[in-house]
């Protein structure tokens, strides 16, 4: 298996494809069970990854439309 990015070097959709691809290859069935645990762990990972990049975006989303940046496109 090719050497893979740290998961916290991630963004969202380079997160998100991955994890999709340990999904695909984990429904397969084709996996010892160490090497299976293994995608599991980081598809976990990639999980919580996806998780705190969507939550921060929201915030982000969140402080923009409290503080009133984004009133002008509402008209």
């Amino acid at each position: 298996m090719a050497e893979k990015k740290a998961i916290e070097k991630l963004n969202y959709e380079e997160a998100f494809a991955e994890l999709q691809e340990i999904v695909a290859a984990l429904e397969t069935d084709e996996h010892a069970l160490e090497e299976a645990l293994a995608l599991f762990e980081r598809g976990q990972a990639l999980a919580r990854c996806c998780a705190e990049l969507l939550e921060e975006a929201d915030l982000k989303v969140q402080e923009l439309t409290d503080s009133g940046d984004l009133k002008e496109f509402e008209e």
